[in-house]
């Protein structure tokens, strides 16, 4: 029984042991079985054997729990199905955590593979949407199309401010309004022109507009013969200095 024990205790004092964590007490207890001879620096080989006999059983439960996530991210895996076995070893622990290990780093190789797929495939639609014919004019058709995107977005909010028309009213809201204010300013200047030339229809305005292109030129160059003749600049006083000739 004491080689048994004494190879117990130099399996727990060698480098390649776990650390202890019972250690034997320092209390009168332990002074009194050194004193009466009795101890054999064994005494913490029961509780250190029962510490590895529970991490043995924790052991067989990591072994199931690893094997059912081992499950979830590998389904297609179906080795080593049975979790019953009488001894489990740290190897067979390392194997599910390393072929798990192997399968995200494949998952992350193709997400990047796919990444860079799509976004190829965003460069193509921008080419086409922007007729870009080369990757060099990618960034500068970029620039434009940001730059005259802000523009608009300013003028948009202008015309919302200025036809008092709300934030969320959509471009062809804010094109109706403009577009029924032109028909009101187009239709005040034809009334306006209608009242001035005292006409109520196109082909009088057009007749009065042609009388007074006959009118106008020969009258014209009366005014500027008299201001020559009378040596005056001004129209205003042409009507004094005739006067003064009488």
């Amino acid at each position: 029984l004491l080689k048994v024990l004494s190879r117990i205790d130099s399996i727990l004092q060698s480098p390649r042991a776990p650390p202890l964590i019972f250690r034997p007490s320092k209390g009168p207890v332990q002074n009194y079985i050194k004193e009466n001879g009795q101890g054999c620096g064994f005494e913490h080989l029961p509780l250190t054997i029962e510490m590895w006999a529970d991490q043995l059983v924790a052991l067989k439960d990591l072994h199931r729990s690893l094997r059912k996530l081992s499950l979830e991210l590998l389904p297609w895996n179906t080795r080593d199905p049975q979790d019953n076995r009488e001894s489990i070893r740290v190897e067979d622990l390392q194997l599910i955590v390393d072929g798990i290990l192997e399968e995200l780093e494949h998952k992350e190789k193709n997400s990047q593979t796919q990444s860079l797929q799509t976004l190829s495939a965003i460069v193509s639609h921008f080419q086409k949407l922007f007729d870009v014919n080369s990757l060099n004019g990618v960034y500068p058709r970029m620039n434009e199309v940001y730059t005259k995107l802000g523009e608009m977005t300013n003028a948009m909010r202008n015309l919302h401010e200025l036809l008092e028309l709300d934030s969320s009213a959509p471009p062809t809201v804010v094109v109706d309004t403009v577009g029924k204010l032109c028909d009101i300013i187009n239709k005040n200047v034809t009334e306006q022109v209608q009242q001035l030339l005292g006409t109520q229809d196109i082909h009088s305005i057009i007749n009065k507009l042609e009388e007074h292109e006959c009118f106008f030129p020969p009258f014209q160059a009366l005014i500027q013969d008299l201001l020559c003749l009378l040596e005056i600049s001004n129209v205003d006083d042409i009507l004094p200095a005739v006067q003064n000739l009488k």
